[in-house]
């Protein structure tokens, strides 16, 4: 395939909605990103997320996931908010804030895969489309399909559009032109280390699951942590401490994709409705949701928690 079909592929993902798109040639992770990986495992960083640990061949190289794979196409979504909640209410990561973005990206990605392959040959083509859905490291890829970087807050950084962005794949069967990695911008700012509440954050780009708010506050299904009850000020659901405090992310613009923008009902929310919130209310107001991850029972602990902390 020609250089001009690779750009026919950016143009109709910036069509579709992605605000950037590289694409990569398919073969094993570098040896130095492997080494990491498996000890950052074995040093148990993942806390209890035993699934990160799965299927690492597959990870490692990736056309074990795929027969014939020889491209992989990053692309990334933009969900900066456009709204926010009021600044005196509880608080929920920007990403969640409006429908879960797996089904949004996949339909988009299937749309793209129609386009390089036709409508009509598409249901006998050989691809795949992964968004946080299979064992794909997904910033690794995005980085050598040349849209940007991972900071040290174990984020993908675009050059002057900043790190809230959702990150997908498409696993295509043929070879085209692919893009250069874009170099590591961060420098000597360490302003996501310095403003990560819980130390989660470390100065060699490492991160500890287990003192993180979002896993503490969405995965972890037991009790929070003492550091997180204590650090987790008026949010119920994440952590966006790190990205509010990166640089880069002045420069981003909100997010105009319909789907990601937050439900009237759910900015009209106050304290005492967080307070009572029943599981009816629950399964409404976060229908179609990545909250719902946390399952009822995981939000009111939440809630629980920052009012009995802050009262």
């Amino acid at each position: 395939m020609s250089s001009r079909f690779s750009n026919e592929i950016k143009a109709e993902a910036k069509r579709l909605g992605f605000f950037s798109c590289g694409i990569a040639k398919a073969e094993r992770v570098s040896q130095e990103v492997e080494n990491h990986l498996r000890q950052w495992l074995a040093d148990g960083m993942n806390a209890d997320m035993e699934w990160m640990g799965n299927y690492l061949d597959k990870r490692m190289d990736p056309r074990l996931l795929m027969d014939g794979l020889k491209s992989i196409v990053s692309v990334a979504m933009n969900y900066a908010p456009t709204q926010r909640l009021p600044q005196d209410q509880p608080q929920i990561a920007a990403y969640a804030l409006g429908q879960d973005y797996h089904e949004v990206m996949k339909q988009r990605l299937h749309r793209l895969a129609a386009f390089i392959y036709g409508e009509d040959r598409l249901k006998d083509a050989n691809y795949r489309v992964f968004v946080d859905s299979g064992p794909v490291l997904e910033r690794y890829w995005a980085v050598r399909a040349g849209l940007g970087w991972v900071g040290k807050n174990r984020q993908l950084i675009i050059p002057h559009a900043g790190s809230m962005f959702f990150l997908g794949e498409l696993f295509l069967d043929f070879e085209t032109d692919y893009d250069r990695p874009i170099a590591d911008r961060c420098g000597a700012c360490t302003k996501c280390i310095d403003h990560c509440p819980t130390r989660a954050l470390s100065p060699n780009h490492d991160f500890n699951s287990t003192l993180c708010l979002s896993y503490q506050t969405i995965e972890n299904r037991k009790e929070l942590s003492e550091e997180a009850k204590k650090a987790m000020g008026n949010v119920i659901y994440g952590c966006d401490r790190c990205q509010a405090a990166c640089p880069w992310n002045r420069f981003a613009t909100p997010s105009d994709i319909p789907e990601f923008q937050p439900k009237p009902e759910l900015l009209r929310m106050t304290r005492d409705n967080w307070k009572n919130l029943s599981v009816e209310d629950y399964r409404r107001l976060f229908k179609g949701s990545a909250v719902k991850r946390v399952k009822y029972k995981g939000l009111m602990r939440n809630i629980s928690t920052l009012f009995s902390e802050g009262e």
